[in-house]
């Protein structure tokens, strides 16, 4: 079975630290169709997520991250 994989870059605009944004990355990695999250300490304001094109959409990923309270866009 072929999974079709795409990614999407999020602006995140609160200062948040390393485990603040890990924290974030393990919430999105616990759903269906997000396989990969992260955010390095030199772009912390930037997030980037891989997902299943079939399983979620970015609308809905964009929705999980100001669910708690961050303030994110998608970019691009």
């Amino acid at each position: 079975m072929d999974i079709t994989t795409t990614d999407v870059t999020f602006h995140l605009d609160e200062t948040l630290g390393h485990n603040e944004r890990e924290l974030i990355r393990d919430k999105l990695l616990s759903q269906n169709g997000i396989l990969s999250a992260a955010t390095n300490d030199k772009t912390p304001h930037l997030m980037i997520v891989v997902y299943d094109p079939d399983m979620t959409a970015p609308e809905t990923i964009l929705e999980l991250l100001n669910h708690d309270g961050v303030h994110a866009e998608r970019l691009g």
